[in-house]
């Protein structure tokens, strides 16, 4: 797929007509990078933004011990460091890649000048970015309000809304992985879907999970139901 294509399939530019896609791949940075590679780290100046084209990155803080906190997992199609190329500054949080990864990096000054001379650029990615926020708040109030068997309902439930609603998913990272997105340990993450495949709830066939039950699923995330 030529560079052209890949920018206009990408959902902060879907719609915008081949003049402004052509400017966009005109300031645009190719890069790839290895597997467990910094892409930056909280505090580093934020010149631009980046979209995963192949690959995943997470994105984490690190404790004053340095234990880490996964805050999110970026894929295909999607964007990040976004918010401080627009309200300059710094980073708020590392991001590394989690396998080898294709990522277009679009620096800061230029893409602002950009957006000074075609304000419809900033009004496609403004309706991106607010969609996002949405699903971002509804996952971490989801998150942070529940006990650990809630959490991982909330998000099984949330990465089958992402795919309309099916009942089989793949898990894009490791399990433990996973667990540091939940805020848990992978024994207890592994013992709790242990627990949920015993009780017919879920299937899980190494990172294949096939929702078998969404009622239950969806009690255990409002907290009406709980693990025996």
């Amino acid at each position: 797929m030529s560079i052209m294509n890949l920018v206009a399939n990408i959902p902060l530019f879907h719609g915008l007509p081949r003049e402004q896609l052509e400017e966009i791949v005109d300031i645009m940075v190719d890069q790839t990078f290895g597997r467990g590679q910094s892409i930056f780290s909280e505090g580093e100046e934020a010149t631009g933004f980046y979209v995963v084209i192949s690959g995943r990155v997470k994105i984490f803080k690190l404790s004053s011990e340095g234990k880490e906190q996964v805050l999110h997992f970026v894929g295909p199609g999607e964007s990040f460091g976004e918010v401080p190329m627009f309200a300059g500054g710094y980073f708020p949080a590392h991001a590394e890649t989690i396998e080898k990864s294709r990522l277009f990096f679009f620096p800061r000054s230029f893409f602002l000048d950009l957006i000074k001379r075609d304000p419809a650029v900033a009004m496609n990615m403004l309706a991106e970015l607010s969609m996002r926020l949405r699903r971002f708040t509804l996952l971490v109030e989801e998150l942070s309000l529940k006990e650990v068997p809630g959490r991982l309902a909330a998000y099984l439930l949330y990465l089958s809304d992402r795919e309309n609603g099916s009942g089989d998913l793949e898990l894009n990272v490791t399990k433990g992985q996973l667990a540091s997105l939940l805020g848990t340990i992978p024994e207890t993450m592994s013992r709790i879907l242990g627990k949920m495949t015993a009780q017919g709830i879920i299937e899980v066939q190494g990172r294949r999970i096939r929702i078998q039950d969404r009622d239950a699923l969806e009690e255990l995330s409002s907290g009406r139901k709980t693990l025996l």
